[in-house]
């Protein structure tokens, strides 16, 4: 157990994240967490819970958490923690996350961060854009302070910092891919049409070869059920943390987020999409949209459904798929458009079940983000593996992740290219993407994240 992983906000990307770390490190790592839900208070508390609950041992080496934790504040509680070689991974920051109100940002959870960053040997960001807007942003964070600011911090600490993207554990999804989307599969992943040639990177203990995985192989073979060794973990009870991420493919997990009328919804998604896998005129069909984000204002839900009922206006077909997560706080917007949308929503609601996740994605023709902000992506990422066409806006990470053919600059740009979309659906299916999803796989990050945590202890202390 030389690594010692901390997640004070463990759900949604954060939860994928350690959970992946957790299985390929097997006995060498133990994972504490917190549960993802009331996310204030694990910024402003976790440090203290964990004082109290991390186990001691020698064989530490690596502590690596999330920027969640105030780092400083456990590393002070904890002396022999501080000695540990401290990863500070980013999946979001503070200086640069949006607020609905000016007067609402809070200047210690960004506080907190800086100063988590000046107790850490390596800081870690999941994309070029996290890490700029975080360090440019420090100067002008420190002037908020009344008098006695402290100088020349983002000097201090860009030394310590690298981009090391998210990495997203791509699953065999060939079984759930309609015709026309297995040229995309050959081209991204080298799959043939019968599949014979997919190689999965799966889950531990999976046969990589295998081109189609049963749901009950993947949950038995994963390992996901069974107690992993030095594990203290609490389980997750809330919604998840701002990069949201379905649950582990294959498993139903129960969410307080929960829809009430998931169920239905989700009988109603399996039904529609069994008749559009079968469907032979799939060029004839429909262009069907997903819209897989958190439902917040920070993913700007109104300015995408602002676009879609004015395609409705105008008469044109389209079916919608909003697959994010809902919370306590659900934006009125919602319950509008779905009574506006009337039959052109095909379905409504979280999927807790990756694999149900996934065939939804399968089945969309065009993911759409009309985010106010954007770390990473990894809905976004995910929905192009499985095929969709993205249109994302051209600002935030997005550049750094997309094509420029997939940037819109206005909500009128947007509009307009699905506009054509609705008119022609067949340019989108027979459309090969131009960008590429392998190099934000485990498969090409994984020795990254090996060699990062491999390190010795410091001796200094």
């Amino acid at each position: 157990m030389s690594v010692l992983l901390i997640e004070a906000f463990y759900g949604g990307s954060h939860k994928q994240l350690m959970d992946l770390l957790q299985e390929e490190l097997r006995e060498d790592c133990v994972l504490c967490t917190l549960p993802a839900k009331k996310w204030h208070w694990k910024a402003r508390t976790a440090a203290l819970y964990f004082m109290q609950t991390v186990p001691a041992s020698t064989n530490y080496r690596i502590l690596f958490a999330s920027s969640v934790l105030n780092l400083a504040e456990l590393a002070a509680l904890r002396p022999d923690l501080a000695k540990l070689k401290k990863v500070l991974y980013f999946h979001e920051n503070q200086l640069a996350y949006p607020v609905q109100k000016c007067q609402e940002r809070d200047f210690q959870y960004g506080y907190n961060q800086v100063l988590s960053c000046l107790v850490a040997d390596v800081v870690v960001f999941n994309s070029a854009f996290n890490m700029e807007s975080f360090l440019t942003s420090i100067g002008k964070f420190m002037k908020l302070i009344p008098d006695h600011r402290p100088k020349d911090l983002e000097k201090i600490i860009r030394p310590k910092c690298q981009v090391l993207y998210f990495p997203v554990r791509f699953p065999d999804v060939s079984r759930f891919m309609p015709e026309h989307k297995l040229a995309h599969l050959e081209k991204v992943i080298g799959v043939k049409s019968n599949g014979d040639a997919y190689r999965s990177e799966g889950l531990p203990g999976q046969q990589k070869s295998r081109a189609l995985m049963k749901t009950s192989d993947a949950r038995r073979e994963s390992g996901l059920c069974e107690a992993q060794p030095g594990l203290c973990t609490t389980q997750h009870e809330g919604p998840p943390s701002p990069l949201t991420a379905p649950a582990s493919l294959g498993t139903s997990e129960a969410s307080e987020s929960t829809n009430p009328c998931q169920e239905e919804d989700k009988q109603h998604l399996t039904f529609n999409l069994c008749n559009i896998a079968s469907g032979r005129d799939y060029q004839q069909r429909p262009l069907h949209v997903a819209w897989p984000h958190r439902w917040e204002h920070d993913k700007d839900p109104e300015t995408f459904f602002k676009v879609l009922l004015k395609l409705k206006e105008k008469d044109l077909p389209f079916h919608v798929s909003v697959l994010g997560e809902a919370f306590t706080e659900i934006p009125d917007i919602f319950a509008e458009a779905k009574k506006a949308l009337g039959s052109s929503v095909l379905h409504w609601g979280y999927l807790p079940s990756k694999e149900d996740y996934f065939q939804a994605l399968c089945m969309a023709d065009v993911v759409i983000s009309t985010a106010k902000h954007e770390f990473f992506g990894v809905a976004m990422v995910e929905a192009v593996y499985c095929g969709c066409y993205p249109l994302c806006p051209k600002a935030l990470v997005y550049p750094e992740i997309f094509p420029a053919e997939y940037l819109y600059s206005t909500p009128e740009q947007l509009f307009k290219r699905l506009q054509n979309f609705c008119k022609r659906p067949d340019i989108v299916r027979k459309h090969l993407y131009k960008g590429e999803t392998a190099g934000f796989s485990w498969a090409a990050l994984g020795g990254k994240f090996r060699s990062l945590l491999a390190a010795e202890p410091r001796e200094d202390l």
